[in-house]
């Protein structure tokens, strides 16, 4: 849900202007938009660290650790399956085959505005 909020209202919000590279139809191998992993594996870096004196009781550790899971999931789902970078693959998987429909619909246009769905794993099922 998190990232819902944060691609809807911040990435085509506020920070449009560096997330719109993501939209556009032609980018070499690197984008702006990539500006974004970046901040948020450091994000992460930093709350596992403040919190690895004792993991298991530690939320800044927790919450470091699910940023970083889900920054695996997206690169792996998103990156790689959906857009085809690095090291694509492909997949029958039905689940995966809407994540990539609904991503596509998302990139319909460069528009800012309009562009449901905006969550990776929040998406209509019944296609």
């Amino acid at each position: 849900m998190v990232s819902y909020l944060v691609h809807r209202f911040i990435f085509h919000g506020v920070l449009w202007n560096i997330h719109e590279t993501h939209h556009k139809p032609s980018h070499g191998p690197f984008e702006l938009n990539d500006l974004f992993s970046l901040f948020f594996a450091g994000v992460s870096i930093y709350l596992m660290f403040e919190g690895m004196a004792i993991p298991l009781q530690s939320e800044s550790f927790a919450i470091g650790l699910g940023i970083a899971l889900y920054g695996i999931l997206y690169f792996v789902i998103h990156d790689l399956f959906a857009h085809k970078r690095f090291l694509p693959f492909k997949s029958d998987n039905k689940i995966l085959r809407l994540i990539r429909r609904a991503h596509q619909r998302h990139h319909q246009s460069i528009e800012k505005e309009g562009q449901e769905p905006f969550g990776l794993l929040l998406f209509p099922y019944d296609e």
